[in-house]
């Protein structure tokens, strides 16, 4: 039994010294990153994806930048429309990147077979909401891989930045977060203010979590901007249209500038908040005899809101002692 037990300790030494003749190969080095957006079939607001797109390839000029769509439906619209040459002659604008979007598995599935070691994947969502804990889920799945060789591995590391308004955690304070997309907003208050109207933006929501974040930048925006008050309801979930025309009547409000808080101004800004239909936000509002001056401007065309992405994403890099270039 002893000379066994040498006979192992003989066999670990012999394999330490001839270790440089076989290393075994590792995901490389190499980074990318993964814009997640939900998406739109809209392509007049594509805008809102595109500028988030452009001002993260203009601060990571080195590091290659890739869209997914993370709802099946749309990209499965626009999957439609790529096997659609009329549609192409009719839509030059639309970019080939977006008729051929994927999913983000298949996003981070396609950088890993062209041997990128680790992957950020940025969520564009306002919230950590129902799309946001997907995601998530997604990248836990495949940061729990192990496979039996570590050559065989398919990722160092996967990584995942915070949404506009931040997420749970001890890293980084969500307040701050909050702060700081108020302040991006603050055009949308200066817009508001020359027509002396009430901001009021419509968020998508939820009705799976909660949605905090947005009554907690109600009332940030309120205090940052106190001569031009703020209301903000939800499509899904509370606060909905409801409280916030409680809040426009208790306030004696008479006119409101009315906008999307979404990154793109797609399907919920065209029919829900500014469609014909009576029960749209602003026939509802001028229903109660209030003046609506609709926007349809996503806020991921602001430089100021897609410079947040850019800093999660750079953060989301440093704190895994990672640099992008």
């Amino acid at each position: 039994m002893c000379s066994n037990l040498f006979f192992r300790v003989f066999v670990v030494m012999l394999l330490a010294v001839s270790a440089p003749f076989t290393v075994l190969a590792k995901p490389s080095e190499e980074k990318a990153i993964v814009l997640a957006v939900f998406g739109t079939s809209h392509p007049e607001a594509l805008p809102g994806i595109l500028t988030i797109r452009d001002q993260v390839r203009q601060a990571f000029p080195q590091t290659r930048v890739e869209l997914a769509f993370t709802s099946n439906i749309i990209r499965k619209i626009w999957q439609k429309r790529r096997l659609d040459p009329r549609y192409q002659e009719e839509h030059p604008e639309v970019p080939r990147e977006i008729l051929e979007v994927k999913g983000p598995l298949a996003a981070m599935a396609n950088l890993q077979d062209e041997g990128f070691g680790y992957i950020i994947v940025q969520p564009t969502h306002i919230v950590g909401g129902e799309e946001f804990a997907d995601l998530s889920a997604y990248v836990d799945g495949l940061n729990s891989i192990h496979t039996v060789k570590q050559r065989n591995m398919p990722f160092n590391r996967i990584i995942i930045g915070r949404p506009a308004l931040g997420t749970y955690g001890t890293e980084h304070a969500y307040r701050q977060d909050i702060e700081i997309a108020a302040k991006a907003l603050g055009g949308d208050v200066q817009r508001a203010a020359r027509q002396g109207a009430s901001l009021v933006y419509m968020a998508h929501g939820n009705e799976h979590y909660s949605v905090g974040y947005y009554l907690e930048l109600e009332a940030v925006m309120r205090s940052m901007y106190p001569a031009t008050k703020t209301y903000i309801g939800m499509v899904e979930g509370f606060p909905e249209l409801s409280t916030v025309m409680e809040g426009l009547e208790h306030d004696g409000v008479k006119k409101v500038y009315l906008k999307p808080l979404m990154t793109v101004a797609g399907d919920h800004a065209k029919n829900d908040m500014a469609g014909g239909e009576p029960d749209s936000w602003a026939n509802t509002l001028s229903a109660k005899g209030i003046s609506v001056q609709s926007d349809m401007t996503g806020v991921g065309e602001y430089a100021s809101f897609a410079e947040i992405f850019v800093q999660h994403i750079r953060e989301a890099a440093q704190d895994h002692g990672l640099a992008l270039r």
